[in-house]
């Protein structure tokens, strides 16, 4: 099965830098921002993320991790997956502006499941939404506020999002496709 690569580790490094700036220039700045990353590579990406905003703003903003297991409209056919524990930084989300963070946006189902799993934590002023990449095939009304890369594929493809902290290597691949 051909391997395709499309994002190496500098452009990863540039496409979460630009979507910091947007993020900051979209709030206005840092003030009541909180990162919180979709496990299990959302959880890596938000901490970058929150990383390199802190930098840019100069305040501390904080990151954790939101897991949408037991939000997911299809346990039922995909019984066994590991949960991961949800950690909400500080005082929790009330009031503050949530960004959700995950590595792939595809039908946006898991993203349906994180605003359930987030309206359980609190009431957020707003909810936005950055992925690393955005390859189209909607099945909710669902669309990213900062994307990294938009990669239209087909449904036969697969986007595989390696990271440093997961992985071993920063990258982002595309396999399959061809005619079988």
């Amino acid at each position: 099965m051909a391997v395709r690569t499309v994002l190496q580790q500098a452009d990863l490094e540039r496409a979460l830098t630009r979507i910091a700036h947007e993020i900051l220039e979209a709030n206005r700045g840092a003030d009541d921002l909180i990162l919180l990353g979709i496990p299990t590579r959302g959880v890596a990406l938000a901490e970058r993320l929150a990383r390199i905003v802190s930098r840019i703003a100069g305040v501390e903003v904080p990151a954790g991790a939101l897991d949408v297991t037991m939000y997911r409209d299809d346990l039922g056919r995909n019984p066994i997956r590991e949960t991961h524990p949800t950690d909400v930084p500080g005082d929790g989300i009330d009031g503050r502006v949530v960004v959700l963070v995950d590595d792939v946006l595809y039908s946006g189902r898991t993203i349906r499941a994180a605003l359930d799993a987030l309206a359980d934590l609190g009431r957020a002023r707003a909810v936005r939404l950055a992925v690393l990449v955005d390859r189209g095939h909607r099945e909710f009304p669902i669309r990213a506020d900062y994307v990294g890369k938009n990669l239209p594929s087909s449904a036969r493809e697969r986007i595989n999002v390696h990271l440093v902290e997961v992985d071993g290597e920063d990258a982002v691949t595309i396999e399959g496709g061809e005619d079988q």
